[in-house]
């Protein structure tokens, strides 16, 4: 590994520039910086939801998602870096299909809720969908590894049957949208 963090503040970035991986320098507010900040910041949200008391192949999982997401984080940050590919988009599509096939179909929309975890797991999912978007508009700009997209893609479809699921597994419902009810 590269050189270890000593020293916290640098000072470099109070002109509102960052360094990037590969020595360059470009704004705080960049798309570069706003895709790989929000990928840090999905990846915060899933270390809240691994703080609650999770079953054993969800909390597994979310350790390797969040491995993955420091990995793109990283291909982010030194623009032409690729790390992710197929075998991890591959893995979160079997864990997906393997929680899904124990959940009952939805016929209905449900709300984000239910017990803490599963909510936590919503609002990483809504993370997510934000950090996916802001990589969308860098890959408008600038070339970004096609795997990534995919995987923050699937990810979110993940975040969203993984609530399910833990809500199925503390005995509570989905909370369902109602379009006629009374206000």
């Amino acid at each position: 590994m590269g050189h270890r963090l000593s020293k916290i503040y640098t000072r470099t970035g109070d002109d509102g520039s960052t360094g990037l991986g590969d020595g360059s320098r470009v704004d705080k507010d960049s798309l570069r910086v706003e895709a790989f900040g929000t990928v840090d910041e999905l990846n915060s949200a899933l270390g809240v939801l691994a703080a609650y008391p999770l079953p054993e192949g969800i909390a597994g999982e979310l350790l390797d998602i969040q491995h993955d997401l420091f990995d793109i984080g990283g291909e982010l940050c030194i623009p032409g870096h690729s790390v992710l590919g197929d075998r991890q988009v591959e893995r979160l599509e079997r864990c997906l299909d393997g929680l899904n096939g124990d959940l009952e179909p939805l016929k209905e929309f449900i709300l984000p809720g239910g017990v803490p975890a599963a909510a936590a797991c919503h609002l990483a999912r809504t993370v997510c969908r934000r950090a996916e978007r802001c990589v969308v508009g860098l890959a408008r700009e600038e070339t970004v590894n096609a795997a990534g997209l995919r995987y923050l893609n699937r990810l979110s479809d993940l975040l969203f049957v993984m609530a399910r699921s833990l809500n199925r597994a503390a005995g509570q419902a989905d909370v369902l949208w109602k379009r006629d009810r009374d206000a």
